[in-house]
């Protein structure tokens, strides 16, 4: 992908087929799943100006072994995020190559190692979810609010989302979604009292960003916590409500892997792999997959994207027809 300073344009490309390095594995991709922030300018993926092979997370098989890979075979079928997934040959790390329960697909292992952990750290690591607690997801239809509504059903929690959309509303109801609320803007606070029985949600996961941030501070329980995991809104400053952070005792945290290190971003791995993989193993989590493209036809599942009709993942399919 190449980038001006306010577009990104595809170009396919032949490339020779990488060398694993210590700790590394070359796989042989199957599936790769698309995320909208990497095709966003100035979204700190990636630099105007610049080009990459892009792909952040995908499926496929061991083909290569780098000096020092321990507990992982040829031929095994893995999932994980790893850089330049729309590719037949990509590399991963060992520490992020996660083994594939029989059950799942390729494109459903396409479509768990970046949103499923961005969700288990939002939910368990930093947001401390319990059973019977009140969630609420703005945005709930995007690729992370339908992880986030089917990990948070799967740990014994209740669920509010909010969407533009009342037909992809109604098609969130067969995965446990409590409440689902048709609006793009910050004005839920009534109805989310009203559920939560006048008290407020215990956990906020906010994909749309700075436009409805103060009503999710609104909406809050004592002692609730805020993950904030992106802005497609562009709205990147809001106000803060000092007086309810501090008589409340909220936690406002961020949710992000732009800053972090291979191993702070590896490091959440084997507690996804305990306390998710056995969820996903049992289908008690499966992901919500939209659309299925060739792998030629990137172009299009970027258009299809973009166009916001979709519910769920969109994946590249690297399989030959």
């Amino acid at each position: 992908m190449q980038s001006t300073t306010d577009q990104a344009t595809l170009e396919l490309r032949e490339a020779t087929t990488p060398e694993p390095g210590p700790r590394q594995l070359l796989v042989r991709m199957r599936a790769a799943s698309l995320n909208r922030g990497e095709f966003i300018v100035g979204h700190g993926l990636q630099k105007a100006g610049t080009s990459k092979a892009i792909g952040m997370e995908g499926a496929g098989e061991i083909v290569k072994l780098g000096a020092g890979v321990a507990g992982l075979a040829l031929g095994q079928r893995v999932m994980g995020r790893c850089a330049g997934a729309f590719a037949e040959y990509a590399l991963m790390d060992e520490r992020e190559a996660i083994a594939m329960p029989a059950n799942v697909s390729w494109e459903e292992g396409a479509s768990i190692p970046l949103v499923f952990l961005v969700v288990h750290d939002m939910l368990v690591g930093q947001g401390k979810l319990k059973p019977g607690e009140w969630v609420l997801v703005t945005g709930v239809s995007s690729g992370v609010g339908v992880a986030a509504l089917q990990a948070a059903k799967a740990l014994g929690a209740k669920v509010i989302g909010t969407s533009g959309s009342q037909e992809k509303l109604d098609r969130l109801k067969p995965l446990g979604l409590d409440l689902g609320l048709c609006t793009r803007k910050g004005d839920f606070q009534d109805a989310v009292m009203k559920a939560t029985g006048g008290t407020g949600v215990n956990l906020v996961v906010n994909t749309v960003g700075g436009s409805v941030f103060a009503e999710c501070v609104r909406s809050m329980a004592f002692e609730g916590r805020l993950a904030t995991v992106g802005y497609v809104d562009g709205v990147l400053k809001s106000e803060i409500d000092i007086q309810a952070l501090h008589a409340k005792r909220l936690t406002l945290f961020g949710v992000s892997n732009k800053v972090r290190s291979a191993e702070q971003r590896a490091a959440g791995v084997p507690a996804f792999v305990a306390d998710f993989l056995p969820l996903i193993a049992a289908g008690r989590i499966r992901p919500v997959i939209d659309r299925v493209y060739p792998f030629d036809q990137l172009a299009a599942a970027r258009q299809h994207m973009e166009s916001n009709r979709h519910l769920g993942k969109i994946v590249l399919s690297m399989e030959k027809s």
